[in-house]
């Protein structure tokens, strides 16, 4: 019961999903700064950070989605990023990796592919257990 509680609190109400919207606003206009100034390596770590809204809300996980979903296809050196981009994204990542496959859309699976591949060389099978048992922090 407690541990039932306690997920309750950790995740934001639906009233304040506006306020998460807005907050993803703001990390979108950033990071499309960013990749004006052709940062798309930055751009992806403003983009992972903080990524996964703690709400059930769809629309912020949608919101979220997009702008991460921005961020991974501005990337053309995929060894470069993954050396530059710390190892605690990397779980994160992975998980965006897996919402990208899932949408059937060519050119997204053929990024996440190319980006799966590279950084399962690095971070290791693990991540990608990590990523699939992780039922409570979904993106």
């Amino acid at each position: 019961m407690a541990g039932g509680g306690r997920r309750k609190e950790e995740f934001v109400e639906a009233d304040n999903a506006e306020a998460i919207i807005i907050r993803i606003e703001h990390k979108s206009r950033k990071i499309e700064s960013l990749l004006k100034q052709s940062k798309p390596v930055e751009a992806l770590k403003t983009a992972l950070e903080g990524s996964v809204p703690n709400t059930m809300d769809e629309r912020c996980k949608s919101a979220n989605w997009i702008v991460v979903h921005r961020a991974i296809m501005a990337i053309k050196d995929v060894d470069g990023m993954l050396s530059s981009l710390d190892p605690e994204y990397y779980d994160i990542l992975m998980k965006y990796l897996y919402r990208g496959l899932s949408t059937g859309d060519r050119p997204t699976c053929e990024q996440c592919l190319r980006i799966h591949e590279k950084l399962t060389q690095r971070a290791g099978l693990g991540c990608i257990m990590r990523c699939l048992a992780d039922t409570e922090n979904t993106v």
